[in-house]
């Protein structure tokens, strides 16, 4: 865990743009309770059971938690209620709300009964070597992006996503968010604490293509706890206890994270010197100090997108420019930074082209074998 937080907290300062006060905080995290109303999302094998019911009290108690804990903490649910709410409205409660943070609560399902425990997913393909999503992963994901077809304004045509259309995926991997990398940290996190609750396997933390990860512009992670498919799943997520205990987990994730981030946001005040004591005797003339000349060893870019793997020259989407790329802190993801340039103003008037195919991508300063954000 130690070593997860570590990590963490270097991730995080990556992200900061603009710090306006001597020390900001994670202010508002948006809680999601997956489907609802109209969408029952999974279903038990007897019909008693929905996913939408578990999921919705999972996470109210969650947010209870919180506002116990963190009452300066903006806990928004993206429904208090058994309504439904479309995936894109899911994602823009977050959005508007300047979220730092964005967690989708949900219960899994699969065909059989032996499937059983609970999994993190954030935005993304996986990076394990020799996995195909759409062999791995594919029915849960297609399940979860199929809500999407419920919404009444729904056209797969203007939408820009058909859930049956694999090359629908193929493009949202393409779009991932510049949160990608604090996203993989904080599901570590969870995973990690939901060791020892009342759904015992792990299935771990992967990438897969959520649609409701896709919209959200900040770090979001997507939850399964449990396989409403399984006899012994089931029988823990339909006692209160154990769903309480699910929340708490969450709950101790949300504390670390927190934690982290809000170190990582400590802004020392500036030093201002003294003014310097009036000469009495005239100093003698000294000869103007040269500008600094920037080495060739620092550059500055654009970096477009974290991937789960390295992107080659050529390829369309680097928009005609050789990438700078460098492997992330975890080591799972690679950073491709385009337009790199010497000086920081030649990059910087580069942006609102690139803004254009990639409206979050950021100034970044690459030393050595170090990527950093820059305002």
């Amino acid at each position: 865990m130690r070593r997860i937080l570590t990590s963490l907290l270097s991730l995080l300062a990556l992200s900061v743009t603009a710090l306006s006060s001597d020390k900001l905080s994670l202010s508002t995290v948006v809680i999601d309770a997956g489907h609802g109303g109209k969408d029952p999302g999974a279903v038990s094998k007897d019909g008693q059971s929905y996913e939408k019911h578990f999921a919705l009290d999972i996470a109210k108690t969650l947010a209870e938690r919180i506002r116990e804990g963190y009452p300066d903490v903006n806990v928004i649910l993206t429904r208090s209620t058994d309504h439904f709410v479309t995936l894109n409205d899911r994602a823009e409660i977050a959005n508007k709300a300047g979220a730092d943070l964005f967690i989708s609560v949900h219960i899994n399902s699969a065909g059989g009964t032996a499937a059983n425990g609970y999994s993190v997913h954030v935005l993304g393909q996986s990076h394990k070597e020799g996995t195909d999503l759409y062999k791995a992963n594919l029915a849960m994901v297609q399940r979860e992006n199929s809500v999407i077809m419920l919404d009444d304004d729904y056209n797969p045509a203007t939408a820009g996503f058909n859930p049956a259309d694999p090359e629908s995926y193929i493009f949202m991997t393409m779009m991932q968010s510049a949160y990608l990398e604090q996203s993989i940290q904080f599901a570590e996190v969870i995973s990690e604490n939901l060791v020892g609750g009342p759904i015992r396997n792990s299935r771990g933390v992967s990438q897969d293509p959520f649609y409701v990860l896709w919209k959200t512009s900040m770090p979001s992670v997507l939850v399964e706890l449990g396989f409403i498919s399984n006899e012994q799943d089931l029988a823990a997520l339909k006692q209160e206890k154990c769903r309480k205990e699910l929340a708490e987990c969450l709950f101790n994730a949300f504390k670390a994270y927190k934690t982290a981030y809000d170190s990582s946001m400590q802004v020392s005040k500036p030093i201002i010197p003294a003014e310097p004591k009036p000469q009495t005797q005239p100093q003698p003339q000294t000869k103007p100090e040269p500008e600094p000349v920037v080495s060739a060893a620092v550059q500055y870019g654009i970096q477009i997108a974290t991937l789960s793997k390295e992107l080659p020259e050529g390829d369309g989407r680097l928009l005609g420019y050789k990438p700078v790329v460098k492997k992330s802190a975890n080591g799972k993801l690679y950073r491709h930074v385009i337009a790199v340039c010497a000086t920081k103003e030649e990059a910087k008037a580069k942006m609102p082209e690139i803004a254009k195919i990639y409206p979050d991508c950021f100034l970044v300063k690459i030393e050595g074998d170090s990527i950093n954000r820059v305002n």
